[in-house]
């Protein structure tokens, strides 16, 4: 037992931090806190949920209208979702600006929590069972057809029959409810990678003298952070709860009619632009794998002597270039596959891995 507080002592009280970082570094810890909105939340509307495709849309509308507070779990489930990703975004822009990638360990538990998020999330949207649900399903399901020799046979399994039916829900609820808990086993493995070396700070260098206990600190500073977030995902909860909801998502999930403009969600849209603007099916699925599995690279390819692009002028505008390419790839994901959004598409498309290729030439110079 004493051992045990020892070990939280050394995480939570004691921890030795740099005295000069800033906000961006709350992020870590409002990310800790939308998991655990998601869990609870998540964990109530599983209790009065009905995964079956005759019930699960009507089970969705008795959550809302009958259970006590179900509007309110069921928005704040909805609504969170958007939150994680929204400061997730934000904080792998940090790491990538202040060169926190440089911690491998962290740098790379940090991606597959993306990735096990992103999985985690596209299951849920499909629950709902609304329209948008059951064809997001169809389409990014049938992406795996692309794959040779096992694609078709990969959909069908996936399915449990020849179309997304009743096994297909049933199955993507059950991996909807296991997958957080995977991801809280990573982020564990993530938190304490990061604990191993201390935190990267905003100058870049490496800092051993100039540090002070994480409480009361860096604890108040949370704290606030906290406050902020909460506000602000009160407002959206309570002002504009359906900000991020697809209208097509409140008729029920029908096969035989198909809505005219099909697209994920807003934290998926970057990739499904990405997707869209490569011709060639197989080539678009791998360049949407790529597009996240990218940032992969960025440990091996920096030995700077300063970590933080703050440093480097040419680096700085660079990776304000990167941010502008994804807000633009994520307003092209929603619009129709027309001219002139398949050309502006595809050059954003190029903009964007073109980061990844520029960012090592430049740190050859800049060393």
């Amino acid at each position: 037992m004493k051992k045990n507080f020892k070990i939280l002592n050394s995480f939570l009280i004691n921890l030795p931090t740099p005295s000069n970082i800033s906000y961006w570094w709350n992020l870590g810890s409002i990310l800790g806190v939308c998991l655990m909105i998601q869990l609870v939340s998540g964990i109530f509307l599983s209790m009065h949920y009905t995964p079956n495709i005759k019930l699960a849309f009507n089970s969705m509308i008795h959550i809302t209208r009958d259970v006590n507070f179900g509007w309110l779990l069921r928005i704040t489930h909805a609504n969170g979702a958007s939150m994680f990703f929204f400061f997730m975004f934000i904080h792998t822009g940090r790491g990538i600006y202040y060169g926190s990638f440089l911690k491998k360990k962290v740098w790379i538990t940090g991606t597959f929590i993306m990735l096990i998020l992103m999985a985690t999330a596209f299951l849920g949207y499909v629950l709902p069972w609304g329209q948008m649900s059951f064809w997001g399903a169809t389409v990014i399901t049938n992406l795996l057809s692309a794959i040779p020799y096992l694609g078709n046979s990969m959909v069908t399994w996936i399915w449990g029959g020849f179309s997304v039916e009743n096994p297909t829900l049933n199955r993507f609820f059950s991996f909807h409810f296991i997958l957080p808990f995977i991801l809280c086993v990573i982020i564990m493995f993530h938190l304490i990678f990061l604990h191993e070396k201390g935190s990267s700070n905003p100058l870049g260098l490496p800092n051993k003298v100039d540090k002070i206990s994480f409480h009361p600190y860096f604890t108040v500073k949370d704290i606030y952070g906290f406050m902020i977030m909460m506000l602000f995902f009160l407002f959206i909860n309570m002002k504009t709860p359906f900000l991020f909801n697809d209208p097509e998502n409140f008729m029920p999930a029908n096969p035989m009619v198909t809505p005219p403009h099909i697209q994920p969600e807003w934290y998926f849209l970057f990739a499904y632009a990405i997707l869209r603007s490569i011709p060639n099916k197989l080539g678009g699925v791998m360049a949407l794998f790529l597009s996240i599995i990218i940032i992969l690279t960025l440990p091996f390819t920096s030995n700077l002597k300063f970590k933080s692009s703050s440093m480097y002028p040419i680096k700085k505008i660079l990776f304000i270039m990167f941010c502008m390419t994804f807000i633009l790839l994520t307003w092209i994901g929603a619009k129709p596959v027309e001219t002139p959004f398949i050309l502006i598409g595809q050059l954003l498309t190029i903009t964007y891995f073109m980061f990844f290729l520029i960012n090592p030439v430049l740190n050859k110079f800049n060393k």
